[in-house]
């Protein structure tokens, strides 16, 4: 099923209820975000997880992120130390990915054994928002990027092409304000424990005046960041 939504803005909600159906079923949806689409599912929908897994031809130590609706819930699944927590309200809603300790809430299938860690989103998309909103528990989430080329999916012919038999449900709409010269890129994922910030992967979500830069001692580390600016 393809769902076009053509203005910016707040989605039709008729449209938005047809996919948070889709999800409810425990299907798998295609949508924009605010950096580029995301595969995802209900955070309780074994097959759907599976099938992103297969789609993306993902390790069994890659994790799917959380698509919150906002700050209090993400706190139900995500441990925010007082760094985190500041750093969520200066980052989120945005193209962020904070990855945090998890809590009790997040099934233990979803992260590993060892060190139970959540990746946490709260978009600024009003599409994805809408279906976290809809669907009522956490979205989980995976960029996609087509995993035979590695480029990102950034309108919906692109992700019908690399993941069509893979999806139930495309959301069809501009993944940014028209607006907006940005070219859509992953989400900057920040890892937090405690007060030690790393930052993982820079992306669409620019880190200038939100981190301060503690020089790696290992250039082929992550860059290692602390505090805030």
């Amino acid at each position: 099923m393809r769902v076009q939504i053509d203005k910016w803005g707040v989605p039709n909600p008729r449209k938005i209820e047809a996919a948070v159906e889709v999800l409810h079923k425990g299907g798998v949806a295609a949508y924009p975000t605010d950096s580029i689409y995301a595969l995802g599912c209900a955070i309780d929908s074994r097959e759907g997880i599976e099938r992103i897994y297969r789609a993306r031809n993902m390790h069994k130590n890659q994790r799917l992120a959380l698509i919150c609706p906002d700050l209090s819930t993400a706190s139900e699944f995500g441990i925010f130390s007082q760094t985190a927590f500041r750093i969520a309200q200066q980052v989120f809603p945005g193209p962020y990915t904070l990855v945090v300790p998890a809590t009790k809430a997040v099934p233990r299938t979803l992260t590993e054994s060892k060190r139970r860690t959540v990746g946490i989103r709260i978009t600024s998309h009003p599409i994805a928002q809408a279906l976290a909103v809809g669907l009522g528990r956490p979205l989980l989430t995976s960029s996609a990027i087509n995993p035979e080329t590695e480029e990102p999916c950034r309108d919906a012919e692109e992700l019908l092409e690399a993941f069509g038999k893979a999806v139930d449900v495309v959301v069809d709409a501009a993944l940014i304000d028209s607006e907006s010269l940005r070219e859509p890129q992953p989400s900057t994922v920040i890892a937090i424990d405690g007060e030690v910030v790393t930052l993982i992967r820079e992306g669409q979500g620019s880190i200038e005046g939100i981190l301060e830069i503690e020089p790696a001692q290992d250039p082929e580390q992550p860059v290692r960041r602390a505090g805030r600016r």
